[in-house]
């Protein structure tokens, strides 16, 4: 159990309130009255810019004008942007959209070619005509001050437009939370974001709870303010006993604190959380503060009862024949073989769909793409959706969650259920060369987090990005199977690449057709080559910090009662099909992902599975074996019959989708669906390129990355599934979650505004 206190809060428990606060923070804002462009400069697609009439004014002419400024004051500060304030009047278009960028220099030419991939997703919709509008755009996820170097201003999306800008404003959190009442919200300290209790020096917040038999108090604190403060914990019973004082002086960081509620157990009590500071109004944070319930001594045996630990690790785009455990000649992955080994192996788990910021909203809802409605960038899940982390935070359990990428995190709504949130840009600020990526930071961080949660039950989700390209691995395995001496020269090969290739998405990214390659004078063969000695050594490095995590879940005596369901959300092109990257196809190669799960005394040890499954059976799963209701909504089924012999596992085709990604070129703008039934694979290509089939069949066990279609040989086959598959779009797109504002009209103004604090509506 648990009795979250951001739960029980009441405006009503709030005293001490004094009216004088801390003086807001000098804003952030270019009024053009004041004289001067102040730094705004016009990108491409802007004519006749100038200031007149004390307004920044010019005409588009194309549809994606952009306007630049490089901020060379407030970069010190980590305080996070809450909103974009932006007025001004346009004469025609649609949206107004803004982006922020971390870089030192920055092309804006390759900006507006990425942006048919990467769209910007803070915008707003705009009122064309002649008067002045004023437009609060709140960015789909937080961004801190220290990451703005540039700011990108498209004032409309339609070419032949007049514009005319009296002021842009950034609205820091600071300065958003000085006119807004204590209480509760999601709210970062630098890359950690919680459920925060939000008060102001010298408030005190009472709550009255009956502890449970073996209680702790679970939070942390931290403040964004320059000012120490000191929070205080007190229980009153009749007399007053001190639990915590604790002085934060370091602001932007959060700091974890567990108390001992042993001496009070059973007891009813009022809990009095109060902070002070030498300045009235000064904010204090606390971070998802929570009275938990100790786990009971172990069990004699580890399958009684729910798991108290569950971890999801999501390896990000990582292919499932880089595997030794799946016949790699390489042992990329020796832990995962022996957690294989020790629990089950599924040779063949499909995920449904070839990209993070699609496939993982179906692996922790159990929706296909096709019901939960995430396809592009901007997308987010809707707020209806149940996740795996709402299921377990429902039961009590302390959820936690770490997002490599911010597919997985705030900006497609993917925090829900989450108590605690690290997001940090997977490739931003890790030790390596050139940034790369390891799975070592994340690591370390929950280490350090099971010291203080191996008492309680807990859910984890773990996301990391090691395989993912830039390919280079994180020291020492960057030279595991890559011969040192061809560094530079692969990488000036990219940077001929990025100078030759058509698509800027892919030209950024240092990756190349067969034919782009010959035409730039490189070989296709030994480019490709090097790409997967370097890929392979990255997943050998996320495989070891895998180890890691088992071996400190033994250590705190957890190995016996954890649960780890270990997945790939898609693969990995290497010129299987003629390309690189992801996301493009539901060939073999993206669809095909590892699955493992591990559980001494829970799932039977050394099981194989060969039956075709799917990633939205991972949550129903999880949730059976800890005893959780699962939604009615969820499209999976239990694995666990399948792990038991297989009664009772109801054998269904195995779906994959590829949606439209909302660019017009090809692959981005393909759609396609995959099913497998029995030996047979059938593709049904609905958007694709002229001279493409619409149908493709492949053998399902015979030809796993789908090189030989043969389809023209088995029409009957191609007419019975084709039918299926017809039949299957017609009842997922029937259960398609309605977005959040049609949610948004039956609920109440109350209900509204919690769903918002917490970021889960926008």
């Amino acid at each position: 159990m648990a009795i979250r206190l951001v739960d029980a809060f009441d405006a009503k428990l709030v005293s001490g309130s004094r009216a004088k606060a801390t003086a807001a923070p000098v804003r952030t804002e270019w009024k053009f009255a004041e004289g001067g462009a102040q730094g705004w400069k016009a990108g491409p697609g802007v004519a006749g810019f100038a200031v007149r009439d004390g307004l920044l004014a010019g005409r588009t002419t194309t549809d994606f004008p952009v306007l630049h400024l490089e901020r060379t004051k407030g970069l010190e500060d980590p305080d996070q942007l809450h909103a974009v304030e932006v007025r001004l009047r346009v004469s025609g278009g649609a949206n107004l959209s803004v982006a922020t960028r971390p870089a030192p220099t920055i092309d804006l030419g390759q900006e507006i070619g990425m942006a048919s991939r990467v769209p910007w997703t803070t915008t707003t919709p705009v009122i064309a005509g002649d008067q002045m509008q004023t437009y609060t755009i709140t960015p789909p996820a937080p961004v801190s001050g220290s990451r703005i170097r540039h700011l990108l201003l498209r004032p409309t999306d339609a070419a032949g437009a007049e514009f005319a800008i009296e002021s842009v404003r950034l609205v820091f959190r600071r300065e958003h939370l000085a006119g807004v009442p204590s209480g509760v919200s999601w709210q970062g300290l630098r890359d950690v974001f919680r459920e925060t209790l939000v008060t102001r020096s010298p408030e005190t917040v009472r709550f009255r709870v009956t502890l449970p038999s073996r209680p702790l108090l679970d939070l942390a604190v931290g403040t964004p303010e320059e000012e120490p403060v000191t929070f205080r914990v007190v229980a009153r019973r009749g007399e007053e006993t001190a639990l915590m004082t604790w002085s934060v002086t370091t602001p932007h960081r959060w700091e974890r604190r567990v108390v001992d509620l042993g001496e009070l157990a059973g007891q009813t009590v009022t809990l009095a959380l109060s902070a002070t500071a030498e300045k009235d109004g000064t904010m204090a944070f606390w971070g998802a503060p929570a009275v938990r319930q100790r786990a009971a001594p172990a069990a004699a045996k580890a399958s009684d009862g729910p798991p108290q630990a569950v971890i999801l690790i999501q390896g990000d785009t990582l292919r499932k024949d880089h595997l030794d455990v799946y016949g790699y000649s390489r042992k990329t992955a020796p832990t995962l073989t022996r957690l294989a080994k020790e629990g089950a192996l599924f040779h063949h788990a499909i995920t449904q769909t070839s990209w993070t910021k699609a496939a993982t909203p179906s692996i922790l809802a159990s929706l296909y793409p096709s019901t939960h409605g995430v396809h592009q960038i901007p997308d987010r899940l809707p707020a209806s959706a149940t996740t795996l982390a709402e299921l377990y935070r429902q039961a009590g359990y302390a959820t936690l969650s770490f997002s490599s990428v911010s597919f997985t995190g705030q900006l497609s709504n993917l925090h829900q259920g989450f108590e605690e949130l690290h997001e940090s840009e997977s490739t931003a600020g890790r030790a390596g060369p050139r940034g790369a990526k390891t799975a070592r930071e994340y690591v370390d961080r929950l280490l350090e987090w099971l010291d203080d949660h191996r008492d309680v039950p807990f859910f984890v989700y773990l996301h990391v990005f090691d395989p993912h390209a830039p390919y280079e691995p994180n020291r020492p395995y960057d030279t595991t199977w890559a011969d040192p001496a061809g560094r530079e020269e692969y990488l000036r090969q990219q940077e001929v690449i990025k100078k030759t290739v058509v698509d800027a998405f892919m030209a950024n990214r240092g990756m190349a057709t067969p034919e782009e390659l010959v035409a730039a004078g490189i070989d296709p063969a030994a480019f490709i080559r090097y790409s997967k000695d370097w890929y392979d050594g990255s997943i050998r490095g996320m495989d070891r910090e895998i180890a890691r995590l088992v071996e400190r879940l033994r250590e705190v005596g957890l190995g016996e009662r954890a649960v780890i369901a270990f997945f790939a959300d898609h693969g990995e092109e290497f010129h299987d099909h003629g390309r690189m990257w992801h996301g493009q196809s539901v060939y073999g190669e993206m669809i095909r992902v590892p699955l493992i799960l591990w559980g001494p005394g829970r799932v039977p040890k050394g099981v194989e599975v060969k039956e075709p499954v799917q990633l939205i059976d991972v949550m129903p799963t999880l949730a059976q074996w800890s005893g959780l209701p699962l939604p009615e909504a969820a499209q999976g089924q239990s694995l666990a019959p399948l792990l038991a012999g297989g009664g009772g596992w109801k054998r269904r085709p195995v779906i994959a989708e590829k949606q439209p990604m909302g660019a017009t070129d090809y692959p981005a703008a393909s759609e396609s669906y995959a099913i497998v039934d029995a030996e047979w694979k059938l593709i049904h290509n609905v958007l694709r390129p002229p001279g493409a089939p619409e149908f493709e069949l492949y053998d399902f066990y015979e030809d796993p990355l789908d090189q030989k279609n043969v389809a023209a040989a088995h029409p009957q086959v191609v007419e019975r599934l084709a039918k299926a598959l017809a039949g299957w779009r017609r009842q997922a797109q029937a259960a398609r979650l309605k977005p959040d504002s049609e949610l948004a009209k039956g609920l109440s103004k109350e209900q509204m505004e919690q769903l918002r604090s917490l970021g889960y509506l926008k």
